[in-house]
């Protein structure tokens, strides 16, 4: 392993401890306080929590099912997946182990339900969206999404919302004293909330993911397109498409750089050509999709020949 990989993977193990801390905060502090079931090993790990009457610890029940799971999922999402799930897995299951008796054996940190579901949603979303931007996960559903878009384009907070508005309603059959419409009372306000907050924590993850995903197109006219294009591919590793053009008004041959890169690294693009030719002509446009090396794959599904 070279020194640049060594450091990169650093980098990521770093951002995705960030991420499981941010995760445990806003579902310990937030949401368990409540009562709310959300989806996820989480969930599940509530779920179980209350019908056992508390007997077992919501992260005993998370480890153990993530263990089940990567057991399931090690052969198709290979080696390294694993090495970073186990991580993430073991790391959230430490962090929720370590604060969850203290914020359930003491009122909630923030009185006010819907406020504190939002709060505990957006800071869960901001966690999930961490770790997969530096690819990780925290198991439980994290694993069903990854297994997911590895053969689909499907989003993985779309995959997440699915698995864990499954998990939410399975509150309503949690042990309950009271009659049909009593239990309906106390379980569809605190299914909702579980839903609002899934939605919330899901879009933020989405939000997080596509934003660090999205592509930009350069177009670049600039007499020193030489060295713009040597220090793009040198400073920015980025590649550099060189046409050949004329303008219209001077009836001159000009040469046109076509750069892609990530929206992230749009800024660097800028500042690199400034250094070089202040007076260059650049146009930029999103790109919607850009698939290849050093971009995202392609996930389409090809039909078999049916004569084959």
């Amino acid at each position: 392993m070279n020194y640049n990989s060594l450091k990169s993977n650093i980098s990521d193990f770093a951002m995705i401890t960030v991420g499981l801390i941010l995760y445990a905060i806003g579902f310990c502090v937030f949401i368990l306080p409540h009562s709310i079931v959300i989806g996820g090993m989480a969930g599940l790990g509530t779920l179980v929590y209350f019908a056992t009457g508390g007997l077992i610890p919501v992260a005993v029940t998370m480890y153990g099912v993530n263990l089940m799971l990567i057991a399931i999922g090690w052969k198709v999402l290979g080696k390294a997946f694993v090495a970073r799930t186990i991580f993430g897995a073991t790391g959230i299951s430490v962090c929720i182990g370590l604060i969850e008796n203290y914020f359930l054996s003491h009122p909630p940190l923030l009185a006010d339900t819907p406020m504190s579901v939002v709060l505990g949603g957006i800071l869960c979303g901001l966690g999930i969206g961490t770790i997969y931007i530096h690819n990780g996960t925290s198991g439980g559903s994290d694993i069903i999404a990854a297994l997911v878009t590895k053969v689909s384009n499907v989003s993985v907070g779309r995959t997440l919302m699915v698995v864990d508005m499954t998990i939410v309603g399975l509150t309503f059959f949690l042990p309950f004293d009271g009659d049909m419409e009593a239990r309906i009372q106390n379980t569809v306000p605190r299914i909702l909330y579980g839903w609002i907050t899934i939605f919330i924590y899901s879009y933020i993850t989405d939000m997080l993911i596509n934003t660090n995903r999205q592509a930009v197109q350069f177009v670049i006219f600039s007499h020193h397109w030489e060295k713009i294009a040597d220090a793009v591919n040198a400073e920015a590793h980025r590649g550099v498409t060189i046409l050949d053009g004329e303008g219209w008004y001077s009836k001159k041959e000009v040469k046109l750089l076509l750069v892609w890169c990530r929206k992230i690294e749009a800024v660097n693009i800028f500042r690199i050509i400034k250094t070089i030719d202040g007076e260059a002509f650049i146009a930029q446009s999103p790109a919607n999709g850009v698939y290849g090396k050093g971009f995202d794959p392609m996930k389409v599904k090809i039909k078999a020949n049916k004569q084959q």
